[in-house]
């Protein structure tokens, strides 16, 4: 019973007299929070460090007291780091275990140091700090991705391949043109991601639980101290808030989602079927039964990893969707879900990174692709417009007979004989001929954006420019 009682009195400290007892096993399992937000150490003891050394700049605590309270913050640090801190569930969360372990280790001098501040701002702080700095990671993880798509957009910008829509042939592109438009597809995942960093460099703390405090503080030297641009400006707002959350989430989300469609190409490709890239054994796997299998793997696990952060940005936006002003203990469930979501998204970018610098591309059986399913269509129409003057509607009549004809025949396009053509029309010439092979069709598209070699050289030195 003695140490029951011990154990009570301890879970009680941070209450003060307000309650008699403590809670029971199941308060207890639903109430804490250390076995997910104790990721937060670091940005919650640097938090601190700012908000001590603040109070004892306005004299609202001793220089001696904050020296005391630095350094044994420091001290926590470099025994959670080293693997040498204890954290207890009954102290509930990351906050409240290095308050407990700070008095430990200074004695009453640790009791000022939540002066002028609320658990309220203080996680808000903490989380804020961790979603900043994880979105520069994201930043730096999709800078790389975008160079290894560049590598590969330059060495395979006149690598033809089929383009398609539908999952159909559609008409000839270069493998590099479709390496591009996954650069613009990431480079707005990146763009996101450096809005969302604006968005949220204001500083938290300071704000307490709800009102403000009456203590003379200065929220913008514990902002500067903290790197953020600025203080928040409304207090109330300021510990409601988790729209950083949302939106990483949300950026995770849609990155995830291009990464997706990414991995279901590469699956796609890499089939015998296609054949357009192999894998390397780093990133697939064999079959327990089946020895002639290799599994894309790395590409479908990149693909369902999706799924987990679209729910993570559901189960956030659910959570928050029906909260009152200002702070409730349902915020609690914010930081799993986007720890899942950053740890799913590092993965994903790693692996596609690696997948592109490392897969083999099979020019060869592109190229071969890239000609059949009449891909060149447009081209005879275009010639058409451009030649024989005809209405693009009217050409594109002729060139749906010029390819009845050359199905019929089993043949391609180029294959069908000038006789065959000028009966479909007579205005049609061997010159013709030059805009029917799928290396005149790509060279031909030179418009801003287009799948020419040289208009893909163009934005790959744009992107190089700005990567």
């Amino acid at each position: 019973m003695a140490e029951s009682n011990t154990d009570t009195k301890s879970s009680n400290q941070m209450w003060g007299g307000r309650f008699a007892s403590g809670p029971d096993a199941i308060m207890e399992e639903i109430n804490a929070s250390i076995g997910f937000d104790k990721k937060l150490f670091a940005q919650d003891i640097r938090g601190s460090v700012a908000h001590a050394t603040m109070l004892a700049h306005q004299g609202i605590i001793s220089a001696e007291d904050k020296d005391k309270i630095v350094h044994g913050l420091n001290t926590i640090l470099s025994e959670i780091e080293g693997g040498n801190f204890e954290f207890s569930r009954r102290l509930e969360d990351i906050h409240m275990n290095i308050e407990a372990r700070l008095a430990t280790l200074i004695g009453p001098a640790a009791g000022r140091l939540h002066t002028a501040r609320s658990r309220n701002d203080q996680v808000a702080l903490d989380f804020r700090l961790w979603v900043k700095e994880e979105l520069e990671k994201t930043e730096r993880m999709l800078t790389s991705l975008i160079a290894a798509f560049l590598d590969r957009a330059e060495e395979h910008a006149e690598s033809v391949m089929p383009g398609f829509t539908h999952l159909q042939t559609a008409q000839p592109v270069t493998f590099g043109h479709h390496c591009m438009a996954y650069v613009e597809m990431f480079g707005r995942d990146r763009s996101r991601v450096r809005h969302a960093i604006e968005h949220l460099d204001e500083s938290p703390i300071g704000a307490a639980a709800l009102a403000g405090t009456g203590y003379p503080i200065d929220r913008h030297m514990t902002a500067k101290a903290l790197g953020f641009r600025e203080p928040t400006r409304n207090s109330i707002d300021t510990v409601s808030d988790r729209d950083f959350a949302i939106e990483f989430l949300s950026i995770a989300a849609i990155a995830g989602m291009h990464l997706s469609r990414l991995a279901e190409e590469i699956v796609i490709w890499s089939t015998p079927q296609f054949g357009f890239v192999r894998l390397s054994d780093a990133f697939s796997t064999g079959s327990s039964i089946m020895p002639q299998k290799k599994n894309p793997d790395a590409a479908e696990l990149v693909r369902a990893k999706t799924g987990r952060i679209n729910g993570s940005l559901v189960a956030l936006l659910t959570i928050m969707k029906g909260l009152p002003l200002a702070y409730s203990k349902d915020m609690q469930e914010d930081k799993e879900q986007v720890f899942d979501a950053a740890e799913s998204l590092e993965l994903a970018i790693a692996a596609m990174t690696g997948m592109v610098r490392d897969m083999t591309v099979n020019t060869a059986r592109m190229k071969a692709a890239a000609g059949s399913g009449y891909s060149t269509a447009t081209d005879l129409a275009d010639w058409l417009v451009r030649e024989a003057g005809l209405p693009f509607r009217d050409a594109h009549h002729v060139t749906g007979r010029a390819v009845a004809l050359a199905e019929s025949k089993g043949c391609d396009l180029a294959e069908l004989a000038l006789s065959d053509l000028q009966a479909i029309h007579s205005d049609i010439t061997d010159k013709v001929y030059d805009v029917l092979t799928v290396e005149a069709s790509v060279a031909s598209r030179k418009s801003f954006g287009g799948t020419a070699p040289s208009e893909v050289r163009k934005q790959i030195a744009f992107w190089r420019a700005r990567n």
